[in-house]
């Protein structure tokens, strides 16, 4: 693995151009160029909210404009219920009242309510799939994995409770440009690594602080050719090294899922030839294995060669980051014909997700039959889960102090379930493969040459 940095600086006698998040920021807020640093209202064209801090919004909403007082825009505020959803707790259950409760007041459009036929799932993959997620426009959201539509070339970000609630109000935001790390990946990579393994990679060289309030742009021709589920799982995790947003063009498979989501039209967005970056990251792929993220951080991130033969009590499949179509067909493949060894919990992230398992085959078995024959426990209920912990009742939640592997974002004490869990942050491949083993393995093992 090769990673280098290249001179960005820009010579004094040519005009600096925009980077991709520049421009889209530009045009948000009707100004022909913005440089990093400068404070800007930008226009919102995509306000989402979920069950955790949609009753905060509205309560500070209400507060601010007035009892009485209407959203700016009834058809872009999305309210999607997700994280603590299918549980007996007393709140969560309050929560969800409220969003119905506020959504009917304000007539809100698209309001994915569960229990009901437009129940999505996961808010992030949810967006995606309703069509919300279109290139070159402002995407807020109260929850900070909002970056992952930026696969989609969105300015996708997480905001608080109160920036939200300002922008339900207004339709705008105030926003300070970020300066822009350029990641280009190149080279050919293994059929083993995965987009999760790209993005730990690069969380190994940044750190969890070292894109702070930096909009990170990936380019190269890697990131050409993954899918669009792949894409997404690039951007989703950029927040855990600090950045603003994460970004990129879209591909022609990435545009042609717009096509069957959504008839709003749309402009793709491209940086400037001599854009200037705050820093530029090449990354050769050719020589990348699986990796892993070791407690207690996503950036504890080491070579799958160097934790082999390590014990795994429980295995997860699921979240924004790993519980896509994509990442289930992945570790069926794994799964194909095996029986896992220890208890393993997967959960499709949305319905959409859960219905492909049934309809997508391998050699003529469904994804969901793969995975039920395999002996995982495979909820039908998407969402969230135990990505977050969540109320104790929550399926998948880790209650005992053991060692688990997993496709989610965050590996920090407690961010499962019980404060003395070691969680392991790895690919669909690599979490299928320690299924099966009952500790860490390279998938490798396992892949077979037809794959």
């Amino acid at each position: 693995m090769n990673i280098h940095e290249k001179d960005h600086s820009t010579p004094s006698n040519n005009r600096v151009g925009m980077t991709l998040t520049e421009k889209i920021l530009a045009r948000a807020s009707n100004r022909k160029r913005v440089a990093p640093g400068e404070v800007i209202f930008v226009n919102v064209d995509i306000l989402m909210s979920h069950d955790p801090c949609t009753p905060g919004v509205a309560s500070v909403f209400k507060k601010e404009f007035g009892e009485e007082a209407k959203v700016w825009d009834p058809d872009r505020f999305i309210m999607i219920p997700d994280h603590f959803i299918y549980s007996a707790d007393p709140q969560a259950n309050q929560n969800i009242r409220v969003m119905r409760e506020f959504a009917k007041e304000q007539g809100i459009t698209h309001f994915y309510d569960v229990g009901t036929a437009d129940y999505k799932g996961v808010c992030h993959i949810g967006l995606a799939e309703g069509g919300h997620t279109r290139p070159g426009e402002v995407l807020l959201g109260t929850d900070s994995h909002t970056v992952t539509a930026g696969a989609f070339g969105t300015f996708a970000i997480g905001v608080g409770i109160t920036d939200g609630a300002y922008a339900l109000g207004t339709g705008e935001i105030p926003l300070m440009i970020p300066p822009t790390i350029k990641v280009n990946y190149h080279g050919k990579k293994a059929k083993s690594v995965q987009a999760k393994d790209l993005i730990l990679v690069l969380m190994k060289e940044l750190g969890v602080e070292g894109a702070t309030y930096n909009a990170i742009e990936f380019s190269g021709e890697v990131i050409d050719e993954l899918s669009v589920e792949e894409r997404m799982t690039m951007c989703n995790m950029v927040v855990e090294c600090g950045a603003k947003n994460g970004i990129m063009i879209p591909n022609q498979a990435t545009l042609d899922y717009l096509s069957t989501r959504t008839s709003i039209p749309f402009t793709v967005v491209t940086p400037d030839d001599n854009a200037q970056y705050s820093r530029i990251i090449d990354i050769d792929v050719t020589d990348i294995t699986s990796v892993i993220a070791r407690p207690h951080s996503p950036d504890n991130v080491v070579p799958i060669a160097q934790l082999e033969n390590i014990a795994i009590s429980q295995a997860y499949i699921g979240s924004c980051t790993g519980g896509k179509t994509a990442d289930f067909i992945a570790a069926a493949h794994i799964l194909f014909e095996r029986k896992v060894t220890i208890p393993t919990y997967a959960v499709p992230a949305t319905k959409e997700v859960f219905h492909n398992l049934i309809t997508t085959h391998i050699n003529g078995i469904s994804v969901y039959e793969i995975f039920t024959r395999a002996g995982v426990k495979l909820s039908s209920e998407p969402g969230c889960a135990a990505c977050c912990g969540g109320p104790v009742d929550t399926f998948g939640r880790v209650h005992d102090p053991i060692s688990v592997i997993s496709t989610t974002n965050r590996n920090f004490v407690g961010r499962m379930g019980n404060k003395g869990s070691m969680i392991y942050l790895a690919s669909p491949y690599v979490v299928a493969a320690t299924a099966v083993s009952g500790f860490i393995t390279n998938p490798e093992r396992y892949l077979t040459n037809d794959y």
